[in-house]
């Protein structure tokens, strides 16, 4: 009897091609359909799968059908109302049965196509079309290097390259594992000699037998090469690629007293998408979290998302910090900076030209791209407008207006759009 075995390498997900066939052609009604629901998402479960909905008529395929054709006049029996060429009016909206998965005005409908998408694809559909901007500036400045750096070891390599200690490890090895059955078995015959020798049972041929064969053993563990070239070990080293370019992002959260709850979920939510964009899109990207009220503090992953810590309103103490790390850790031609600040726009007066002279004069020279997000229903306030002056004189600054949920994503989208080439 014939046994098949499958041995493809999705054999567990066979429809995966037609799933990843399915996703690229209806890409845009997936998109929108994500667009739509990413606002509905806590903060929690933001970077989970997803179940979406596409109407059924975005997946409709023409079909060829077969039918009678031709045109006939036929009479049913058991008709009381009509004769031959009368005419028959079109029955009312909602009138027919059956047919009809969901309500419908027009007497008849179909529920929605539901689509499960896991994390990886979700992320892949939420960032699509979406980059860091101006990076590619830094790294058509510079070549990428390679450096030097140690890789294990090879039995290949040229004599200035060999490793002596793992070289006499591995002749060592392979004499002991040569010469044991060798030595195993002299040591039998040596204790056998000892007690014939002491016993004096034995006669003097079998005494000669004896010592010729331990002298054997001894010229045959004797043979084996203290060192070959089996043994030689020699140091491996391998080209690493170094990349110039590197990229570290500023994450800037007002969580002073006039950000109430519902603001400071949706500048999470914002951050989040930030964060999971940078995960998901680039390797290496470090990350600086900072939170501010009247004091600017650098804070970890976790402090920055689920801290309580509120108080009053001094955005140039974030910025100031900003400074400090800047000069500090990332010089600015070593670095591509960025920076994301998310606010309600409540600052002192005072405070807010020294915001515009910070980023002016000290920031915005030395970073690539900053952006800003108030997230408030009321009117600007002095912050706004210091910010809107800005906006109109260096392109790396934008700014967005966020009034609800679900302006989160389309802002994110055009802070991080990908640029024409």
């Amino acid at each position: 009897m014939a046994q098949l075995i499958d041995r493809r390498q999705n054999a567990k997900n066979k429809s995966t091609v037609n799933r990843q066939r399915f996703i690229r052609r209806y890409k845009k009604q997936i998109k929108k359909a994500i667009a739509d629901q990413i606002g509905k998402r806590s903060v929690t479960d933001i970077e989970k799968g997803e179940n979406i909905s596409i109407p059924s008529k975005d997946i409709g395929e023409p079909t060829f059908g077969h039918t009678s054709g031709g045109k006939k006049e036929r009479i049913y029996p058991g008709n009381k109302e009509f004769t031959k060429g009368d005419r028959i009016k079109r029955p009312p909206p909602g009138g027919g049965q059956g047919g009809g998965g969901k309500a419908s005005d027009q007497g008849e409908g179909e529920d929605d196509f539901m689509f499960e998408i896991s994390k990886d694809e979700y992320l892949d559909i939420l960032f699509d079309d979406l980059e860091l901007p101006n990076l590619q500036k830094n790294q058509l400045k510079k070549m990428t290097k390679t450096k030097t750096v140690r890789a294990g070891f090879t039995t290949n390599g040229v004599p200035a390259n060999i490793n002596i200690v793992r070289s006499l490890r591995a002749a060592l090895s392979r004499r002991i594992a040569l010469s044991a059955d060798s030595r195993r078995e002299r040591s039998e015959l040596k204790e056998e000699l000892e007690r014939l020798e002491a016993d004096g049972s034995a006669t003097p041929e079998e005494i000669t037998k004896l010592k010729i064969r331990i002298e054997e053993l001894d010229e045959r563990i004797q043979r084996v090469p203290f060192i070959d070239t089996f043994d030689l070990r020699f140091n491996n080293f391998t080209q690493r690629p170094d990349p110039t370019s590197q990229a570290v992002m500023f994450c800037i959260m007002d969580v002073s007293g006039s950000m109430d709850q519902a603001t400071k979920d949706m500048a999470k939510r914002f951050f989040i998408l930030l964060y999971l964009f940078l995960s998901k899109s680039y390797k290496d990207v470090e990350v600086v979290f900072i939170r501010h009220h009247t004091q600017a503090k650098e804070v970890d992953e976790q402090e920055f998302f689920y801290s309580q810590e509120t108080g009053g309103t001094i955005v140039s103490s974030a910025l100031k910090l900003t400074k400090e790390i800047i000069a500090e850790r990332y010089p600015s031609n070593e670095w591509n900076i960025y920076a994301a600040q998310a606010s309600d726009g409540d600052n002192w007066n005072d405070d807010s030209p020294l915001c515009y002279k910070l980023l002016d004069r000290d920031i915005l020279p030395l970073i690539r791209y900053f952006a800003y997000v108030e997230i408030t229903q009321r009117d600007h306030q002095s912050l706004w407008e210091q910010y809107l002056k800005i906006a109109e004189t260096h392109e790396n600054f934008a700014l967005q207006h966020i009034k609800s949920q679900s302006d989160i994503y389309p802002v994110f989208r055009e802070f991080f759009r990908k640029q024409a080439a």
